[in-house]
């Protein structure tokens, strides 16, 4: 299975257990048509069709995975029912209600990442896709393949973005070595103690009222990332809406009832912290 680090973990089922395994060759981008994040699109999978992707981007650049990119997501109609197995990834981006506008510069960016991860993870080729069947990059509009009855998406701005930013700059960041990681602690620290305080404090503030706000949003970037915490809710305030997050991710370590409590302990937050990117000092 083949998840992005940089995207929210939003599994859809029964699609994730069921649905065939491909072998990605190809990766398409769409438009949602609809201002959806990543949260209300993953409701809308679960919930309306079975037509999902496996890629959902905010304009905001911040994405969602709904399938890991070795299961068959069905928004490609035949380009992921191959005989030989291959099939595409695709990637639906949000926009406004006529499809008429272009990627913002945060979607590119994000964009542009998944598209060299999809390189380098499943040797996808640097090129524009030749053909419904043929390797590379592509939109949904490209094939008769990829679409049955015809469509305009992603949008004729973003059609031309695709051919002029969007592929020359995956082609470029691709062929660039990785650097290597910088000496001495990169990963940041965050206080139990600050953490804890900010729990006791905040709920009782006015809005917007924080404790240790710079702490507070690392963790609460974390609980997002694990799927936890709605978007809207990441401002740097341990409030009311964080502890049901908390508890979750505590019954997610095996903890039970009292244990359960939404109030992090050291194991909790360490393990939060392990699983995405931070450090716990006492």
């Amino acid at each position: 299975m083949a998840w992005y680090k940089n995207a929210v973990r939003l599994e859809l089922q029964p699609e994730s257990r069921e649905q065939p395994t491909i072998r990605p060759t190809q990766m398409i981008f769409h438009t949602i048509v609809a201002p959806w994040d990543e949260q209300r699109l993953y409701a809308y999978w679960k919930n309306s069709t079975s037509l999902e992707s496996h890629f959902g981007v905010d304009f905001d650049g911040s994405l969602g995975q709904y399938l890991s990119t070795t299961t068959r997501a069905d928004a490609n109609y035949q380009a992921n029912r191959r005989a030989d197995g291959t099939g595409a990834i695709s990637v639906e981006t949000a926009s406004n209600t006529t499809a008429s506008d272009p990627w913002t510069d945060e979607q590119l960016e994000a964009l542009t990442d998944l598209g060299v991860w999809a390189h380098r993870t499943h040797n996808i080729p640097l090129r524009a896709c030749n053909s419904g069947s043929d390797g590379g990059y592509g939109i949904h509009r490209m094939y008769p393949q990829w679409s049955p009855s015809g469509t305009k998406c992603p949008g004729d701005k973003r059609a031309a973005q695709f051919r002029a930013e969007l592929l020359p700059a995956i082609i470029a960041r691709a062929g660039r070595s990785t650097p290597p990681p910088a000496s001495g602690p990169s990963k940041p620290v965050v206080s139990l103690a600050h953490i804890a305080a900010a729990q006791r404090r905040d709920p009782g503030l006015p809005q917007g009222g924080t404790t240790y706000k710079a702490e507070s949003l690392i963790v609460e970037t974390a609980l997002y990332k694990a799927g936890l915490l709605a978007k809207r809710w990441v401002d740097g305030s341990l409030g009311t809406r964080t502890r049901p997050a908390i508890s979750e991710w505590q019954e997610r370590c095996g903890f039970r009832g009292a244990d359960a409590d939404g109030y992090f302990g050291k194991e909790s937050l360490t393990r939060l912290g392990k699983a995405y990117g931070f450090t716990v000092k006492g």
